[in-house]
């Protein structure tokens, strides 16, 4: 019989095997892999990143001019300052990050800017100046409450191994509940918002946090406020753009020695005795394994990588993804281009003037936006304008319904769009030379080819309805040996939630492999305390 210290090296040096290398998958490797377990991570793409991915907007191979045509805001560094921590480096000695005292410009017209900084105050001023001192101190008190909204959260539900309703009003105590009371709780994001903010852009403004998770302002839930004080805490640009963060991660994992197969899918995950034994790739190769991370949507575990008897023991305990209730997908323009007269920061927002009209023509309608909302990341500019010389890379975003896999948007759809799109550009100020342009356009269906069984969703099921929230998968799935990570399970969308997926995916698997002890529900330490 081993013993207990001979049994713990056996098991750590079991094979796990992760599929799916975007950023749930990278942080749970790299985790993994920092506790001595052997990993060994599939992805079907040539290119590691998932969602976090580059384009290459260049005519020229000699000046490449990559494009960050994915997520572009780096948020929780603390996320990642504890797994470099873990992996025996640090953000600062891997990364070269800046710190933006302007979270984000935002347009309604040529006469209408509203900066949003950092700092509360010189928001309010800001406010004050664009709005009314009325708004103004309703703002500062908007932003004490997200401040005490995330602080009550943070712990109980983002960082719970499988948070529900009663656990969470338990932890809470008496002064957390009444923290959750006095926001709404019952109430819709836009609902609440209405209580601190009577100028309707500035409504707009905080009611886009729904889209952070793909939903609809007018549909989730008033909890989702918090991203506020998230952005409050620090928004940083990393240096070469968030691919930069996918290359870093990948390389500390690599030397810790996790062994990365692209451009291979997994076909099927294999199941014995109803349990995880390994998956079949589609060249027919098969990995033996007992331990399985599925990182990726869940809607295609149904989609074909389980088998029938996979499927049911996973429908018996959790609801199957419904295609009703996808969250968002997007239009997106990566490119590389001459524009004039707006003074663009690192992330930028434009508005149209009917908010709601927006997402009543994707969520019931199911086509796509005659009055978009426009984000544009110019990744060659920091939180202050800097004149430089043409061309700049952009990234253009346009929020669209996920039905990439019913079908694709005529020609004549799309050209509506991009024309209301650009359009809306020009009015704010921001000319676009169009013919100059290197462009490439992604679709919903496109998104769908990346990310299989999404319908070009990019956030998983949207948050509609306040016990919405409770209802995403945790890492531990019904299927024994089969760990869950990635944007569609518990904490949700965005790459600091995804990472904490993964992180979580890792601490639930050395929990049942032995080498932690899980103990309450809290798995990882949050960052509360780094504020």
């Amino acid at each position: 019989m081993l013993s207990v210290a001979g049994r713990v090296e056996l098991l750590a040096k079991t094979p796990v095997i992760i599929i799916g290398g975007g950023i749930g998958g990278l942080t749970c490797a790299l985790d993994l892999a920092s506790s001595g377990v052997e990993v060994t991570v599939i992805e079907k793409e040539h290119q590691v990143g998932g969602k976090i991915r580059q384009i290459n907007c260049s005519n020229n191979p000699l000046v490449p001019a990559p494009v960050d045509s994915g997520p572009t805001v780096f948020t929780m560094r603390w996320v990642f300052d504890a797994l470099f921590q873990k992996a025996g480096t640090s953000l600062e000695s891997e990364l070269k990050l800046e710190k933006l005292n302007v979270l984000a410009r935002h347009a309604w017209s040529k006469d209408e800017r509203l900066d949003l900084f950092s700092d509360a105050e010189q928001s309010a001023q800001a406010i004050a100046e664009f709005s009314s001192p009325a708004e103004a101190k309703r703002f500062l008190q908007f932003t004490n409450q997200c401040r005490s909204l995330y602080k009550a959260l943070e712990k109980p539900y983002m960082l719970s191994s499988r948070p529900h309703f009663a656990g969470m009003i338990s932890d809470l105590g008496i002064s957390g509940a009444k923290v959750l009371y006095d926001i709404g709780l019952f109430n819709n994001l836009w609902k609440s918002l209405g209580n601190y903010f009577h100028d309707p852009r500035l409504r707009q403004l905080f009611g886009r946090y729904a889209t952070y998770c793909g939903s609809s302002p007018y549909q989730a839930p008033a909890t989702l406020m918090l991203i506020a004080d998230v952005e409050a805490q620090g928004v940083w640009a990393v240096d070469g753009g968030m691919y930069t963060l996918v290359k870093v991660i990948r390389k500390l994992a690599e030397e810790k020695g996790v062994h990365f197969l692209t451009g291979q899918a997994c076909e099927e995950i294999l199941l014995k005795n109803g349990k995880v034994s390994g998956i079949r790739l589609t060249n027919g190769t098969l990995l033996y394994g007992d331990h399985v991370i599925f990182n990726g949507d869940l809607a295609a575990l149904q989609a074909g990588l389980l088998n029938a008897e996979g499927i049911k023991a996973l429908n018996a305990r959790m609801t199957p993804p419904s295609p009703a209730k996808r969250s968002l997908s997007a239009l997106t323009w990566s490119m590389s281009v001459k524009t004039d007269s707006f003074p663009l920061l690192r992330h930028n927002v434009f508005f149209n003037q009917d908010y709601q009209a927006e997402f009543d023509d994707i969520f019931n309608m199911g086509r796509l936006p005659s009055k978009p909302t426009v984000y544009v990341c110019a990744q060659d500019q920091g939180d202050s304008y800097q004149a430089k010389p043409d061309p700049q890379r952009l990234l253009c975003l346009v929020n669209a319904p996920a039905k990439g896999d019913q079908s694709e948007f005529t020609a004549q759809e799309i050209e509506k769009c991009e024309h209301e799109t650009f359009g809306l550009l020009q009015q704010c100020g921001l000319n676009i030379d169009l013919d100059s342009a290197i462009c490439h356009r992604t679709t919903p269906a496109l998104f769908n080819q990346l990310f299989p069984a999404t319908g070009g969703a990019l956030y998983g099921q949207a948050n509609h309805g306040w016990m919405e929230t409770f209802g995403r998968a945790s890492a531990h799935s019904p299927i024994p040996g089969l760990y869950l990570a990635g944007g569609s399970v518990h904490p949700g969308p965005g790459v600091p939630m995804a990472a904490l997926s993964g992180r979580m995916a890792a601490a639930t698997l050395m929990g049942h492999l032995g080498l932690t002890k899980l103990s309450g529900r809290t798995l990882i330490s949050g960052g509360t305390s780094m504020l």
